[in-house]
């Protein structure tokens, strides 16, 4: 497999590698993307996670909840620019959408797109080419998720990260102010250090294994016999669980507490038990390309 200079800035973009490092992984590795990334990790050189791709697309990523604020959903709109991302017409479409999706339960952005649209007797679909046509640039409905339970939700940035989570609790807590300020906490703490998944459990095994595999080849790459890397590596693979895992990662207000320091602290002090049982963090544009425009090609085209 070969690769060319745009592969080996890719590379370099999601890793914060050198070129020529670079360039060497994808040499090793045939052009293989992610095995140029593990060869990078591999020689230390790389990042323990793969950075994401750059951030490109504009829009908004929304949370809102019900009246009762037992059914929420975050969602994610695209537009091209950040001027329409900011524009009132596109704002209240996503309001619009969020709502629809509380209401009927889409199970997908495919079945939301046929619903009549909150509020409406056109569909999502139809109000979508609406805007589409009266604002000049393509909008897309690109995800969302839907949460029923205890919830907890927060937007960070005017729209540039939104996040939504789930508790496990009595009516009786998820209705105190205590429990709403612990809830924006916890979603403030998966806005800003990203965790991949809930807890250890949720970590597939492929992802295990895997992380084993990168982290033995930096241990007998360090010089260590390889009969004692796999001791090693179990050790370190409990530093990777705290890094990526929601409940296992130090709390951003207090890191001498995990969250699950913090959830059971907070529990204790309401009188009874909270759970986190589910998480959705959406960052607008999250791995989507930008348009590239050249503005001076742009105004030599308008005075043509």
């Amino acid at each position: 497999m070969t690769f060319t200079a745009k592969d080996v800035a890719a590379l370099r973009a999601k890793t914060g590698c050198g070129m020529m490092d670079c360039k060497k992984a994808l040499d090793a590795s045939g052009g293989d993307m992610d095995k140029a990334i593990d060869f990078l990790r591999e020689k230390g050189l790389a990042a323990a996670t793969k950075k994401a791709d750059r951030i490109a697309a504009e829009g908004v990523a929304y949370v809102a909840l019900n009246d009762a604020g037992n059914i929420g959903v975050v969602i994610e709109v695209n537009a091209e620019t950040d001027f329409v991302a900011k524009n009132a017409e596109f704002q209240e479409f996503v309001k619009t959408c969020a709502n629809t999706v509380i209401e009927q339960n889409p199970a997908d952005v495919e079945a939301l797109l046929q619903c009549k649209a909150s509020g409406s007797n056109e569909t999502i679909d139809a109000i979508l080419k609406e805007k589409i046509l009266k604002i000049g640039e393509n909008i897309k409905v690109r995800r969302f998720r839907r949460m029923e339970g205890a919830l907890g939700a927060y937007i960070h940035a005017d729209g540039k990260i939104g996040v939504l989570t789930k508790f496990d609790t009595t009516a009786e807590i998820a209705a105190k102010p205590e429990f709403q300020e612990y809830a924006k906490d916890v979603c403030m703490q998966i806005a800003a250090i990203v965790p991949q998944f809930l807890d250890e459990e949720s970590v597939p095994a492929d992802v295990v294994e895997h992380e084993k595999s990168i982290l033995k080849q930096q241990i007998i790459d360090s010089g260590k016999p390889a009969e004692i890397a796999d001791k090693i590596v179990t050790g370190r693979l409990q530093k990777f669980f705290k890094e990526v895992c929601l409940v296992d990662q130090l709390y951003v207000k207090d890191d001498k507490l995990t969250i699950k320091d913090f959830t059971d602290q907070t529990a204790k002090k309401l009188g009874g038990t909270i759970k986190i049982v589910d998480f959705a963090r959406f960052e607008k544009g999250e791995g989507l390309e930008k348009r590239q425009d050249n503005f001076a090609d742009e105004v030599a085209g308008m005075v043509k």
